[in-house]
């Protein structure tokens, strides 16, 4: 969809009826599981019971849906609801309505406490989390078990398992996608793993720590030098590829999240997952994604928005999305149902790493361009005659400055 949709927030058809606008990204991966078809569902049953409310979505594929938000947003024609990858930057210009002006106080409850933590700005929330995602990492059983291999609790052993699988003739030992689709993610996992981070624990950028040094030097001279990343240079490697290759057999080992799973089942790849190695054993944070809803101030209906979204964020509501699109359910009711369920049992690994999972500084209206240096830059970091230091010290030159000019 092109067009630019206009008056947000108009009356319906009889006196005092409201016509609430959201827009929303698509996880559906064809027609048949469109975002749209959730929606249009959850809203029938919502409209049913509240006369007087009309509401219209609107979906868009990730590719575009920031941008159809942001052009609507810059004309004057904000929605009063759009489902994100980000809110900080409309928060900071005083555009969305807080937690509090909205939702139920059992709704703001209900929110796991990390998610609605990194949902707000100089400790006001204004983000909701509306899907969250950790990271795994996965093991090809058929190779490991040929080889005689058990999975790695520590970086030591990762190497050391991905140097027998060379030795076999597997393709990618360690699939490390460093390429720009989303090398901000693989990076995080592995400064994790090393006892840092993108930030340090006053919220302060700390791309260049000494953890983090440590962690790419590592990187770069016990796996991609040794030549256990395989063909493809990291940097040049992207995770759908990555993904693509591992659902062929072609990988060891890769970070992965919960679609991965469906990806490799369907090739009939036999896999298991464990947690992150770390240095010195089993990593103790995990990597955390989450997207967003927001509601903007511009039409008013504080009241009707919150109603509305208590009801998205019921439990029977939160659970049926999560189902199915395999992601995370972002309130304690709805994982607390699902990590004892039977039909969800593939995902409760992920869903264990929930509360020990750190999110990327999504609460600074810096980290959008700050994504896109490492997107570009990181894989520099780990290449032929690259120096780690140097390019980790260039991307944290280049958070100081965004970050000073927000």
């Amino acid at each position: 969809m092109t067009a630019v949709l206009g008056g947000c927030g108009l009356t319906g058809g009889g006196p005092g009826d409201v016509t609430l606008k959201l827009i929303a990204a698509d996880y559906g991966d064809s027609a048949a599981n469109s975002s749209q078809k959730y929606w249009d569902r959850l809203v029938r049953e919502y409209e049913s019971r509240h006369s007087g409310v009309k509401i219209d979505v609107t979906v868009y594929s990730w590719n575009d849906v920031d941008r159809k938000v942001k052009e609507l947003v810059d004309a004057g024609e904000a929605p009063d609801m759009a489902q994100i990858g980000a809110y900080a930057d409309y928060a900071n210009k005083g555009l969305l309505y807080s937690a509090d002006d909205m939702l139920s106080i059992s709704t703001q409850a209900d929110f796991a406490s990390q998610l609605a933590t990194a949902g707000q700005v100089k400790g006001v929330q204004y983000g909701l989390p509306f899907a969250a995602s950790t990271r795994l990492l996965f093991y090809n059983k058929t190779l490991f078990k040929n080889a005689g291999l058990t999975p790695p609790k520590t970086w030591n052993e990762l190497a050391a398992d991905a140097k027998v699988l060379k030795a076999r003739g597997v393709k990618f030992p360690y699939a490390l996608p460093l390429g720009p689709e989303e090398a901000q993610a693989e990076t995080m996992q592995w400064l994790l793993s090393g006892g840092g981070g993108y930030t340090d624990t006053v919220g302060t950028y700390g791309i260049d720590s000494a953890q983090n040094i440590d962690t790419f030097n590592w990187l770069k001279d016990d796996l991609v030098d040794k030549g256990l990343t395989g063909p493809v240079a990291p940097g040049s490697l992207n995770r759908a590829s990555a993904f693509a290759a591992f659902a062929r057999g072609e990988v060891g080992m890769l970070n992965g999240h919960p679609s991965l799973m469906k990806i490799a089942a369907q090739k009939g790849v036999k896999f298991g997952m464990v947690p992150m190695p770390g240095k010195d054993g089993v990593s103790k944070n995990a990597m955390g994604v989450a997207d967003w809803m927001m509601a903007f101030k511009k039409n008013g209906h504080a009241e009707q928005i919150g109603k509305f979204l208590d009801f998205v964020y019921s439990e029977k509501n939160v659970l049926a999305f999560s189902r199915e699109y395999d992601l995370l359910p972002v309130t304690t009711s709805a994982s607390d149902v699902m990590s004892t369920g039977r039909q969800d049992a593939a995902l409760a690994p992920f869903l264990k790493q929930l509360p020990l999972s750190e999110l990327y500084p999504v609460d600074k209206t810096s980290w959008a361009s700050v994504a896109v240096a490492v997107k570009k830059h990181i894989g520099n970091a780990v290449a032929p005659g690259g120096n780690p230091a140097v390019t980790l010290a260039q991307l944290e030159s280049t958070a100081s400055m965004a970050e000073n000019s927000h």
